[in-house]
């Protein structure tokens, strides 16, 4: 059969690879603690789904790629409360069903492909940049990063600049946890705009973070718009703030024009939240103590893991904010390896690209119990 080239190019999804080995090892009995895939496990707070329920219909319609006007207020009030930043719910927000499409679309609304437009992005970073840049027809060019894992300005040359059409950023970073600071937002900004590039910025993990590092929460790049987003697009979802992965629920909010644009790109696809999981969006969107809880408990999570690779002598690089721990190793292939056999599993930097080799990243998705069982097997693996 002929496929896509990019497809083919592309192969499996690297993380799949070590969940057919996971799957193999629970079908032979085996326990396994997993910290290699987001998915958190705390239930959603139970306001959530009530309000998903209560707003099923009779009569299944279509819904609207706009979204319900309720929701994108909602959006909007939580962006004020949060970041103390106005946008217009009218123009500069649309609901997505999640943010992995969102992110993987988004491309296909701005990219020329006669022109092999750029789109830049860090790496290790997220392998969803690369894969909707390719499928849309743009020449992908990841940017090693290094030290603190932070994406600047100045690090992108530029002739890449003059060349991109996007540049991703993520804050805080998956797979590290890292965090971009305003000083860093607003010179990416200014060099987007200078370049007539669009900044798109990967947030999805904002409210998930230790509040001794970030007494305010990590920034946003609409923090430094100076209230005018013209060329600037900020990806939002549910997931892991409200433990809705399974709701497929995100936004994007930024540039008025650009919205405008994905307007009619996701009108063309279909692509669009039914209106019960958008009733359940407003609830959480319009909430922020059960958020308060959920952080807490991931920040218990990481101090336990974190007390074992202390006592290991083990660098942990950033890590405090986002899902995600990022520790430093000799070999990350081998040290998967050698927990996976011990029924801990993790990912290999190396699958989140260039520049993650020689570290791993853990997930903080299991329990508060598993998490203490695993320092057992990671001390023991690892010492």
């Amino acid at each position: 059969m002929r496929l896509n080239p990019v497809l083919e190019h592309l192969g499996s999804y690297p993380i799949a690879i070590v969940h057919e080995r996971v799957r193999s090892m629970r079908l032979s009995g085996r326990t396994v603690i997993d910290f290699s895939i987001g998915d958190p496990r705390e239930p959603t707070p139970e306001f959530i789904p009530e309000a998903l329920r209560a707003a099923v219909p009779e009569v299944s319609q279509y819904p609207t790629t706009v979204g319900l006007g309720e929701l994108r207020g909602a959006i909007a009030g939580y962006l004020r409360r949060r970041f103390s930043v106005e946008v217009d719910p009218d123009t500069q927000v649309i609901p997505t069903s999640g943010s992995k499409e969102a992110v993987f679309n988004s491309p296909l609304a701005f990219i020329d492909r006669d022109r092999r437009d750029l789109v830049a992005y860090g790496t290790p970073g997220y392998p969803v940049y690369e894969r909707g840049a390719l499928f849309a027809g743009a020449v992908a060019h990841p940017v090693t990063l290094h030290d603190d894992f932070v994406l600047r300005a100045a690090e992108i040359p530029d002739e890449v600049w003059s060349q991109s059409r996007i540049v991703w950023i993520c804050t805080p970073h998956n797979p590290t946890g890292a965090v971009t600071d305003r000083a860093d937002l607003g010179d990416l900004l200014a060099a987007a705009r200078a370049s007539e590039t669009l900044l798109l910025s990967d947030e999805c993990y904002a409210d998930l973070y230790e509040p001794g590092a970030f007494p305010q929460g990590p920034p946003s790049l609409l923090q430094v718009t100076g209230g005018e987003t013209e060329g600037a697009l900020v990806f939002l979802s549910l997931s892991k703030r409200s433990g809705m992965t399974g709701y497929r629920s995100g936004a994007i909010v930024g540039d008025a024009e650009a919205i405008a644009s994905l307007k009619r790109l996701r009108t063309t696809t279909g692509t669009a939240s039914p209106e019960f999981v958008q009733a359940a969006a407003i609830a959480a969107w319009s909430d922020d103590d059960h958020v308060r809880e959920r952080r807490e408990t991931f920040a218990l999570k990481r101090s336990i893991l974190r007390g074992a690779f202390a006592e290991l002598g083990i660098d942990v690089v950033a890590s405090q904010a986002g899902l995600y721990m990022w520790v430093k190793v000799d070999d990350d292939m081998a040290t998967t390896d050698r927990l996976l056999e011990a029924g801990v599993v993790v990912s290999p930097g190396r699958f989140f690209g260039t520049g993650g080799e020689g570290y791993l990243r853990l997930a903080l998705v299991p329990t508060l119990d598993e998490c203490e069982q695993a320092v057992e097997v990671l001390v023991k693996c690892l010492s």
